[in-house]
């Protein structure tokens, strides 16, 4: 327990500079992650308050889930989709700018988008979102990411990679915009959770969001 509330302190020094932190609650049938929005995200931390006082995730699903990996929500579509419908295309008729900076830890809070491709800019999807899984990273895997991407770790970020873990390939190409502070044991049920081929749970996970203290 020492050990993971110390990493949880790390991931926070690390990745937010709040001086007005916000937090909100994401609620699922396998219990409540608590999320505290990064200030140095500040139009992803806006919207997604806006989102989520207008009530727009409320009854949408986690409609992507891969152990390992993330699990991802927010399609709109997703509210009252039939079980064999493939989500993941819609959202809230814009995009944000990106706002890239914070690494993918494990309970990383970040936005998704269209591949580089069709979106060489890196804008973020409205609405939609992902959760960082991932796993511990070894020693040489990130050294070798370091250098295909260009990036410097700092010994700090390194410990968070090899001991609490994440996804560190999607560093510097995906704006994170906040972290669970709460509720990562909630994180490790979804992520078993039986899915079909298009990686959307067989049985639906609904979401309600709210912003607390």
């Amino acid at each position: 327990m020492r050990l993971y509330l110390s990493l949880l302190v790390f991931l926070c020094l690390i990745g937010c500079q709040s001086s007005s932190e916000t937090y909100a609650e994401i609620t699922t049938d396998y219990g409540t992650m608590k999320v505290m929005l990064y200030d140095s995200t500040p139009k992803h931390k806006a919207n997604f308050i806006k989102l989520i006082e207008e009530g727009f995730y409320d009854s949408l699903l986690f409609h992507r889930i891969i152990e390992g990996f993330m699990i991802q929500g927010g399609d709109p579509d997703s509210k009252d989709a039939p079980k064999d419908v493939i989500l993941g295309k819609g959202g809230p008729g814009y995009t944000l700018p990106a706002e890239i900076g914070a690494p993918h830890f494990k309970g990383a809070l970040a936005a998704a988008r269209k591949p580089d491709n069709l979106n060489p800019e890196r804008a973020s999807s409205g609405s939609q979102f992902f959760i960082v899984h991932g796993k511990p990273i070894e020693p040489l895997q990130l050294g070798y990411i370091e250098n295909e991407k260009a990036i410097t770790y700092s010994e700090a970020q390194r410990q968070m990679y090899y001991e609490l873990g994440g996804y560190p390939l999607l560093d510097g190409d995906y704006t994170v915009f906040g972290e669970i502070v709460q509720g990562l044991e909630v994180l490790e049920e979804i992520v078993q959770v039986q899915t079909d081929q298009y990686n959307r749970p067989v049985e639906n996970i609904r979401m309600e969001v709210k912003i607390v203290k």
